[in-house]
């Protein structure tokens, strides 16, 4: 049941008509995904993820990206992969719940809409885990979402 509650869709950052990376997020972990030159191999590039940092790139060049994070990061917990020529960077949420407006400080933020929809899909993701006998994926909303990372059911936010 909370395939149905996943990210439907990836968020783009583009600049100057080119995609960039493109990332989603869930209650714990926010993902990044770059499409890697062709021929590009894992143990070619440089990633570093520290609590408020993102670094990647190519050994030997500057690095593609080298911004701060939305959001604080649990650095051991984070991780990166390469599969199908894409690099996937899985940044663990420091606080857990919380809505990710961006990955990267200072890049295109959410619409008003589509954070909203964030919101609820974190919040009814939550009320899944919380509740694991019940399907919360066809669930509205009536009035405001409450925040996922403060809400306080079944289970205390850790």
């Amino acid at each position: 049941m909370s395939e149905k509650l996943a990210p439907d869709r990836r968020h783009a950052f583009v600049h100057h008509g080119q995609k960039i990376y493109e990332w989603d997020q869930s209650l714990d972990e926010v993902n990044v995904y770059i499409d890697l030159p062709s021929g590009v191999k894992a143990k070619q590039l440089d990633c570093d993820v520290l609590p408020n940092h993102l670094r990647v790139g190519i050994k030997g060049n500057p690095p593609y990206l080298d911004h701060a994070l939305c959001e604080k990061v649990k650095k051991d917990s984070s991780f990166w992969t390469v599969e199908d020529g894409v690099l996937h960077v899985t940044l663990q949420k420091a606080e857990r719940g919380k809505a990710w407006q961006s990955a990267l400080a200072g890049h295109t933020s959410l619409d008003p809409l589509s954070s909203e929809q964030e919101q609820k899909r974190l919040m009814l993701e939550r009320f899944q885990q919380e509740n694991p006998g019940f399907d919360f994926s066809g669930a509205e909303f009536s009035g405001q979402v409450p925040d996922p990372s403060t809400f306080m059911g079944g289970v205390r936010n850790s």
